[in-house]
């Protein structure tokens, strides 16, 4: 059913299905009376998370999305979905993010977490924005991290096939999230769509723990005590989605943390560089953005 009630404001979050996607999706249905799609890839546990939405918010409004974001094809499908389901979208939060032990590919042959955490984001984006731009008020809102001070692209491999490791890898995916950020603000200037990134802090979920060999998870649970939850992660990224432009305090492309903008690595503030990923942004999606 496509929503053509631009009184309430509606969002999209991805990686829902559990930890700050589902906190982040909670928080904005229930507490800033957003109507929330919620992407997940799988439909069991989407499910379960959207059933948790609705009983927090108390109106059974949000709706669950099917996506891999590890598809390009997967993605053009559920961008296509979205379009037939809403007639705009005023907050997009690209929370979705995987950490891989050891190195894997997505369907389209990417390194993984490159491949999910930027690309997959990357591709929906761009397909969103015609629907970002029939909102009043749009933004869009970025999960990084701290880990992007170690990032580095390597553009003579850039699959990791020669050396592979997981920090570098994710730190990879992180930066990639700054540049991706700092670059579609540039090039969204004077549309009034602004782009923030955020480093959520250490939080407590599943992301780095092996399903199918539980590897991860002791360490994990030695150090819960230490991490904050799903709800605190989630904190700068609702802020980011619902506060005013003129609460914010901070410009569009800026890094938050904890409210507030930050500084990022030199490397991840270099406007070269973030203009010579996204060029190779758009040669691995074969997506070129109409802005």
């Amino acid at each position: 059913m496509t929503n053509r009630n631009h009184s309430q404001r509606i969002a999209l979050v991805t990686g829902a299905s559990g930890g700050m996607g589902r906190a982040t999706a909670a928080m904005l249905a229930a507490e800033h009376g957003m109507k929330v799609f919620m992407l997940a890839r799988n439909r069991e546990k989407g499910q379960a998370a959207v059933d948790y939405v609705n009983r927090k918010s108390g109106r059974g409004d949000a709706e669950l999305v099917l996506c891999d974001l590890a598809s390009f094809a997967s993605i053009r499908e559920a961008a296509a979905e979205l379009a037939n389901r809403t007639s705009h979208l005023d907050v997009l939060v690209n929370n979705a993010g995987v950490i891989t032990l050891k190195r894997e590919e997505t369907a389209d042959g990417f390194e993984r977490q490159l491949g999910v955490n930027h690309l997959g984001h990357y591709l929906l984006t761009g397909l969103l924005l015609p629907l970002l731009r029939q909102s009043q008020s749009a933004r869009i809102v970025n999960v990084s991290s701290g880990a992007h001070k170690i990032g580095t692209m390597d553009y003579g491999d850039p699959g990791m096939s020669k050396s592979f490791t997981v920090w570098r890898a994710y730190s990879r995916s992180k930066i990639a999230n700054i540049w991706f950020t700092k670059e579609l603000a540039r090039r969204l200037s004077g549309t009034g769509i602004p782009v923030y990134a955020l480093h959520p802090g250490v939080v407590s979920t599943d992301i780095g723990v092996n399903r199918n060999t539980g590897f991860g998870a002791l360490v994990h649970k030695l150090m819960r005590p230490f991490f904050q939850t799903a709800e605190q992660g989630s904190a700068t990224a609702v802020f980011l989605a619902s506060a005013a432009e003129s609460e914010i305090g901070g410009k569009s492309g800026d890094y938050f943390y904890k409210l507030k903008p930050i500084a990022v690595s030199q490397l991840a503030a270099s406007a070269d560089e973030a203009g010579r990923f996204w060029s190779w942004s758009e040669q691995a999606t074969r997506f070129t953005y109409s802005v």
